[in-house]
């Protein structure tokens, strides 16, 4: 059963309510009894995004999930991105109500079109890495 680690992001709407909503989906697809862990909400300046974009809320997920395929996961947290509201943009980053992105699924190494692991960028992002490494004191870049 793969520990997952998942950084949600919001810089639309009621970011404290994306991110809640996201949080209680998500602990939906976490196996019932397993640890969940919350990190604290980072208030955050957008990073590689549109010009005049609105500040985020950030946080990380780490949950266990019965599940051992990446890629099926990957297919639920997208799901769970379009039913809490977020619409398909060509810009790259642009604002956004909830992000959901897969940091770290287990030991998995997976460089796949659709997903990459450990995520590439978590060393690069502040925003990920303090909120990891606050429920993942383990994680070393």
């Amino acid at each position: 059963m793969p520990r997952v680690a998942i950084a949600l992001g919001s810089n639309l709407g009621d970011r404290h309510a994306n991110i809640a909503a996201a949080t209680a989906a998500l602990r939906d697809l976490a196996t019932p009894g397993e640890p969940f862990l919350t990190a604290s909400l980072h208030n955050t300046a957008p990073q590689n995004c549109p010009p005049d974009s609105p500040r985020f809320l950030n946080t990380v997920i780490d949950l266990h999930y019965s599940g051992a395929d990446p890629l099926e996961f990957l297919d639920r947290t997208q799901s769970l991105e379009l039913a809490l509201g977020r619409e398909p943009n060509p810009v790259r980053n642009a604002p956004r109500l909830i992000d959901i992105d897969i940091l770290l699924f287990g030991k998995t190494a997976l460089n796949d079109t659709r997903l990459s692991l450990p995520h590439p960028r978590i060393s690069e992002r502040p925003f990920v890495l303090l909120p990891l490494q606050e429920i993942r004191p383990d994680f070393l870049p």
